[in-house]
């Protein structure tokens, strides 16, 4: 040992040789590398993620000479599948701001037609002035 640093052999065609050890893992991109591409991407109108939109993936692999459309690709049909599926809760979703306004509406209503029966159940002028107002 030197320096505190651990060391193993390794063999190597057969030769037997001492080298730092060191655990190899599979590192990711740096978090800055990631943010200057994404603002350089932004910068240009592209989307965040390269794959996510374009020919390439949008588009099919290969068309027919005579016309005839081509069945979706795996990916292709994942991508309909999911956005079917996000169709489907927005849908959901707004009728459900919907009814809570509708319902909210119609709860103002009531407490307003509630607090006009209140006043018109007040007590009531009388005598002269009842006939007056009539």
């Amino acid at each position: 040992m030197a320096g505190g640093t651990v060391w193993t052999h390794v063999k190597f065609w057969g030769i037997r040789s001492p080298v730092p050890a060191v655990s190899i893992s599979h590192k990711k991109v740096p978090k800055v590398l990631r943010t200057v591409d994404r603002g350089w991407r932004k910068q240009r109108g592209l989307p965040e993620n390269p794959n996510s939109f374009g020919p390439l993936t949008n588009l099919p692999d290969y068309s027919f000479r005579d016309g005839r459309p081509t069945p979706l690709g795996v990916g292709q049909y994942q991508r309909v599948l999911r956005q079917q599926d996000f169709a489907e809760k927005v849908v959901k979703l707004t009728k459900e701001i919907d009814f809570a306004v509708e319902r909210y509406d119609k709860l103002q209503q009531e407490e307003e037609e509630r607090r006009q029966h209140i006043l018109d159940s007040k007590l009531k002028p009388k005598g002269q002035k009842l006939i007056k107002s009539i």
